[in-house]
């Protein structure tokens, strides 16, 4: 919430990591933010606690996750959930992508694509 780190999904690698900002941008300091088991990290926003969202595409959810591992929130999706993003006037909306697939070819041709969206108790922070 400070701006001065900057957290990444790596997907393949179940984890999100963490870098230091730099007064000139430059990233240093990387670390494990979070090493997850049997998730796939996908889109990812951050809230004013310091937590993580991450949209996990194969298990059908979106979880908050905090730094370490801890996941104290699942919001689970009849599809699979491939980005999230905290909004609203409150910024107190998640917001999730979800699709049937991440083939877009069969996307379209099953229109399964949805904006789904639930209220939590914590506020967005950083940049949307």
């Amino acid at each position: 919430p400070d701006g001065r780190t900057l957290v990444v999904a790596e997907s393949m690698a179940s984890r999100l990591t963490a870098f230091e900002i730099a007064a000139d941008g430059s990233l240093s300091k990387r670390r494990v933010f979070a090493q997850l088991e049997r998730k796939i990290p996908d889109g990812i926003c951050l809230d004013t606690e310091g937590a993580i969202w991450m949209a996990s595409p194969f298990g059908h959810e979106c979880v908050r996750v905090h730094e370490g591992g801890r996941i104290s929130a699942t919001i689970r999706v009849e599809s699979q959930a491939f980005a999230c993003m905290l909004g609203g006037p409150d910024r107190k909306t998640l917001f999730l992508c979800t699709a049937e697939d991440s083939d877009p070819v069969k996307c379209v041709a099953s229109r399964s694509g949805r904006i789904e969206y639930v209220r939590v108790d914590v506020a967005g922070a950083g940049l949307p």
